[in-house]
């Protein structure tokens, strides 16, 4: 029996929005929009970043930013300048300058449409500047289909060359098993659904998430170490919440105040792990684990993302709340 093929003669079509009917003004309306939380991570998606607001109409001595973010991987500052327009040389020059002010490593321009002359002056940044300054040149789009909500869209037309696809260093076959272990734990997490959001998978031990605020950090750890019986017989997992903030230490005496409420509401014990002269502290919930035995990864996948769950529900709040 033939089997029927669905009919596709009442598609609709994508219809382009005037970025004017959604924002009357640049400052008020685009800048804000920006700044909200979805839209953050629209922006992060868009350029493979996870990023935290830091400030909205940032002063550089008597200007104004429009937008500055950090970078949850290393805590850099990510500038952003948008406009309604196309691109100009009086925003190419605040662009610059507000850079060279707030010592930023990653410089994003948003606009309807950004000039040939400016992408070329973006491309040619990219490739003059030091390997850690990246440049980005964004253009933004609205759309509908019929009488949906819009939709926006953003369209990378310039970047750093080797940002998306970098050369792969020769890697340890530790660290391709990581990466590989990496690879599967985001894949499990998008397809179980959590509070946080993955990074793009690295060759490392360790994978860090956003938490509430910047210089919080919740951390996926896989070690070859077993912490508690000091061998490397077996190795661990470990679910960590991770303080890396110059008031360090007022927060843990802040926090591990309430140890025993945060315990009963995380339903496990934490070890609390705040060293000396440091300005980093965390607590975290371990499991004995061997990332060799691929045969266990499913589960060594859900014990990490249930517990990282947990940890950015029962601090994320409180974070917010310092």
């Amino acid at each position: 029996m033939t089997e029927k093929m669905p009919r596709f003669d009442a598609l609709a079509r994508l219809e382009p929005v005037d970025l004017r009917d959604c924002w009357k003004n640049e400052a008020t309306d685009f800048t804000r929009w920006l700044a909200r939380e979805e839209n953050t991570q629209l922006l992060g998606d868009t350029i493979g970043l996870e990023l935290e607001l830091e400030s909205g109409e940032k002063p550089v001595g008597p200007f104004q930013a429009d937008l500055l973010y950090k970078s949850t991987a290393d805590d850099s500052w990510v500038l952003v300048e948008n406009q309604l327009e196309r691109t100009d040389h009086s925003h190419l020059g605040q662009l610059l300058t507000y850079a060279a002010g707030l010592q930023a490593v990653t410089i994003v321009w948003i606009a309807r449409r950004v000039r040939e002359q400016h992408r070329a002056t973006l491309d040619w940044l990219n490739e003059v500047t030091d390997r850690r300054i990246n440049f980005f040149g964004l253009e933004i789009e609205l759309w509908r289909i019929g009488d949906s909500a819009v939709a926006p869209k953003f369209n990378v037309v310039s970047q750093p060359n080797d940002w998306l696809d970098p050369l792969p260093p020769k890697l340890s076959e530790i660290q391709r098993l990581r990466l590989e272990f990496w690879h599967a734990f985001c894949d499990h997490v998008a397809e179980e659904g959590a509070r946080f959001s993955t990074r793009k998978p690295h060759s490392e031990s360790w994978m860090e998430m956003a938490v509430g605020a910047a210089g919080f950090r919740i951390r996926a750890i896989t070690s070859t170490w077993d912490s508690r019986d000091g061998n490397y017989d077996s190795g661990e997992l470990r679910a960590e919440f991770v303080v890396k903030r110059h008031d360090a230490n007022d927060l843990y005496a802040r926090l591990h105040a309430h140890a025993d409420e945060i315990r009963e509401e995380l339903g496990e014990d934490l070890t609390w792990d705040n060293p000396q002269d440091t300005k980093t502290w965390r607590a975290y919930v371990r499991k004995t684990a061997d990332i060799q035995d691929r045969s266990s990864w499913p589960d060594q996948h859900e014990w990490l993302r249930s517990r990282l769950d947990r940890l950015s529900e029962v601090f994320g709040p409180m974070v917010k709340g310092l």
